[in-house]
């Protein structure tokens, strides 16, 4: 059953086409894209190979977009564009039209250099906009501006500021201008209002799109319809039927270089705080009333304020040997890179069900994932217990599948049984067909107007009220990280906790993603 068996019907045909019909990203005038902190590894590496898939598919036409540059650096146009082309097309069999395609891309991009808090580098900025604006609509204030904040937060107030003074369309004739903040959107409670406090006093909460890029995965922007679509997810979907969740994001590799940098956040701030955070909301949430994104967050907002506070002894923390080895990591450093984390909901629907949040780097294997395991089936006739329990498994990444773990018969004259699945793996039914990266489904998501897969100011506030206690704690030394060994599970009581909190692994089975 392990090999999408359960596909009985004629299969349509997915494979990539021409897109035809694209739906335009403008109702009028110009879109300029600008990226800020252009010359960095963000930009170089997800921002702008996202806005080149954009632009290969068509939803950013030639004619209608141009993107901007900005850093310090002093960099001309055509050595930026060189730094970021190595990353557009990675594969070395590219095709012709791909390397052409580059080469159109490239030649809307244009540079300009200058400071973060000061008036003449964004003056300039708004200077070169204004003139592609006005060669392209023949009016001033027609356009829409995206500005791309690919830096570190501790510049976001001071560039904000230069946005808002130097660099807003001149005139309200349909245009308009966004922002788009990445994480880490503040360190605790305290940083992050005040940081939202000084964006907000800039720009309504309209503009302001915080992206999250987990939302953007295709698994997890599955979720909703997984849960809402089908009815006999329905029924099951509640402490009557599911005995835990697990949210689980794990690394086979350190901090690799970025050691000081991490040393500042840590595995909870880094992964748990925002991504699994976020993918628990989807998990645990209320039906909306529709699919506008207010009502969508809402929801999500409802759960998190139901979350109770978090016990130590429901925390289990890590630290890999060998990474305070790092020269940029202090030599008693208190930083985990490793969790696990037992959230409760306190509500009707999650009482009673743990939710399991883990992360870790360095460990045995690489994969993130969603692991929905149900309760006992009673009355075993079969005596199959100890085979393990149902389980709904949704494998973001990688090799993206969801698949269902039941028990059948074993084939044969006797009567025994074994564990299989019901199996949805992506690239064996969707052959041919590519999975956008999340950044180009968000950046695509903000040119629309779409705030559903980002995060709202009072849910990142409610965000923060959990972990911020726990992270106080950590930063105090009053909790310690346990030492595991490089490629391992991490600490072994972590698996303990797990135990305790009612998770039973399942031995002898593996799930192996079928070969096409």
């Amino acid at each position: 059953m392990g090999s999408g068996s359960w596909h009985m019907e004629k299969r349509h045909s997915f494979k990539n086409e021409p897109v035809k019909d694209v739906e335009h990203v403008l109702e009028n005038g110009s879109l300029s894209i600008i990226v800020l902190g252009a010359s960095g590894d963000l930009a170089k590496k997800k921002t702008f190979p996202a806005l080149f898939n954009l632009f290969q598919q068509g939803f950013l036409q030639p004619n209608e977009v141009h993107i901007f540059g900005y850093a310090r650096t002093k960099i001309s146009d055509d050595e930026l564009r060189n730094r970021i082309r190595g990353y557009l097309v990675r594969d070395k069999g590219a095709s012709r039209k791909d390397l052409e395609d580059v080469t159109k891309f490239l030649q809307l991009i244009k540079y300009v250099s200058g400071s973060y808090d000061t008036e003449e580098g964004f003056r300039l900025l708004d200077k070169e906009i204004s003139e592609t604006e006005v060669l392209r609509n023949g009016v001033d204030g027609l356009s829409r501006r995206l500005f791309y904040l690919a830096l570190p937060p501790s510049v976001y107030p001071s560039v904000c500021r230069m946005i808002r003074h130097c660099c807003m369309n001149k005139t309200d004739l349909g245009g308009w201008t966004r922002i788009v903040v990445e994480k880490p959107f503040g360190k605790d409670l305290e940083s992050a209002e005040q940081l939202s406090t000084q964006i907000g006093e800039l720009f309504e909460e309209s503009q302001i799109y915080r992206i999250d890029h987990y939302l953007g995965k295709e698994l997890v922007q599955n979720l909703l319809v997984l849960r809402f679509a089908n009815r006999f997810f329905l029924p099951l979907w509640n402490r009557d039927n599911i005995e835990n969740v697990q949210i689980v994001f794990r690394e086979d590799f350190g901090t690799e270089g970025r050691g000081g940098y991490f040393d500042e956040y840590g595995i909870i701030r880094d992964i748990i705080q925002n991504h699994l955070l976020q993918v628990l909301c989807l998990v645990a949430m209320e039906k909306p009333i529709s699919l506008k994104p207010e009502h969508i967050r809402d929801e999500k907002v409802k759960v998190l304020q139901s979350v109770l506070p978090i016990e130590d002894d429901e925390v289990v923390l890590g630290q890999y040997d060998g990474y305070r080895d790092d020269p940029t990591v202090p030599d008693h450093s208190n930083t985990p890179t490793f969790s696990t984390v037992v959230l409760r909901i306190h509500n009707e629907r999650w009482e009673g069900v743990p939710f399991i949040l883990k992360a870790g780097k360095a460990l045995n294997s690489r994969k993130a994932e969603i692991r929905v395991q149900f309760k006992d089936v009673p009355g075993d006739i079969f005596k199959c217990k100890k085979q393990g329990r149902n389980e709904f498994v949704i494998r973001l990444q990688p090799s993206e599948a969801m698949y269902m773990k039941l028990t059948v018969k074993q084939p044969g004259l006797e009567m025994s049984t074994v564990q299989s699945e019901l199996d949805l793996s992506y690239g064996q039914r969707y052959q041919g067909v590519t999975i956008p990266e999340a950044y180009e489904r968000l950046i695509l998501d903000t040119i629309r107007g779409d705030q559903q897969h980002f995060v709202r100011r009072d849910e990142l506030k409610a965000a923060w009220e959990i972990f911020t206690p726990l992270l106080h704690r950590i930063d105090n030394g009053d909790l310690k990280p346990l030492p595991y060994k490089p490629g391992s599970r991490g600490p072994a009581e972590a698996d303990a906790l797990l135990e305790k909190a009612g998770y039973v692994q399942t031995h002898g089975y593996i799930w192996i993603p079928p070969t096409l």
